[in-house]
């Protein structure tokens, strides 16, 4: 049977004049209208389409690709508002509903929020929520130090930025170790730097460890070399600073400039860095 909120492979069954019905292992055939049906296709051919509830409440399918399905997390626009909830631009032609009841804060028309997507059991209609924390795994996360993560900025504390960690757990990027613009809706690479005994996982944006340093020293000296031998970015430059040059974090920055350093390839002064081999 075909799930509701996600793609499915459905076989074509019969045409009608308003499109192609298609049907699943079991249960009653799902119109593909017209305007979505392929341009060339047999009876019998399986086609991947997308299946939804259309703005009369009927099962139908598309061609047409949501920015997320059912069981995804997704950062989306706020169309309309009304006396049933908040309307979301979800990249179909009925929008995707955000009942009160699942609103953590009012929501504004206009304005952007991170949401997950889920089919309601009562209604059968796919519906998102801000209140997504019983929608996250709460299991331990087997996830290793170092690892890379895929993750979706949500919101801003007083400790850093709150992330949603490979669709499926939350964590954690602390203010000091933030060392580029972030703003909820990111869609970003990060690390995990630990899991805690407690189980929330604190992330980093970069790898760590001298391992990574070469490739960064090598960016500075080229650097250093394209200004004539001397820059004014040291260790006490702002965070941003440096990504924005060189793409890392200061963390990396200052390990790599200490390694250079030490090989007496630099000279480091307050104000710049110069290479001893210009």
């Amino acid at each position: 049977m075909a799930e509701i909120g996600k793609y499915n492979k459905l076989e074509i069954v019969r045409k009608a004049d308003h499109g192609l019905y298609l049907t699943g292992e079991s249960g009653n055939d799902i119109l593909l209208p017209r305007e979505y049906a392929p341009g060339h296709y047999t009876i019998g051919d399986e086609i991947e389409v997308f299946v939804y509830r259309d703005s009369e409440d009927r099962i139908i399918a598309t061609n047409i690709k949501p920015y997320a399905t059912v069981g995804e997390f997704a950062f989306l626009k706020v169309v309309a508002t009304t006396n049933v909830g908040a309307f979301l631009d979800w990249g179909l032609p009925k929008d995707l509903l955000v009942p009160f009841k699942e609103q953590n804060d009012k929501m504004i028309s206009g304005h952007s929020y991170v949401v997950y997507i889920y089919l309601d059991e009562e209604t059968d209609r796919v519906v998102a929520t801000t209140r997504f924390n019983k929608f996250l795994n709460h299991e331990r996360p087997g996830l290793a130090a170092g690892q890379e993560v895929d993750l979706l900025i949500y919101k801003k504390t007083n400790l850093g930025f709150q992330a949603i960690v490979n669709n499926s757990w939350k964590g954690m990027i602390y203010e000091n170790e933030t060392f580029r613009t972030l703003q909820p809706g990111q869609q970003i690479k990060g690390y995990v730097k630990r899991v805690r005994p407690d189980d929330k996982i604190d992330l980093i944006l970069q790898k760590t460890g001298y391992r990574h340093n070469d490739p960064v020293a090598e960016k500075i000296t080229n650097y250093l070399a394209s200004q004539g031998g001397t820059m004014d970015i040291t260790d006490k430059s702002p965070a941003q600073v440096i990504y924005a040059k060189f793409g890392v974090s200061k963390r990396a920055f200052k390990q790599a400039i200490g390694s250079l350093y030490k090989k007496r390839l630099i000279k480091i002064e307050p104000d710049k860095i110069t290479l001893t081999k210009a």
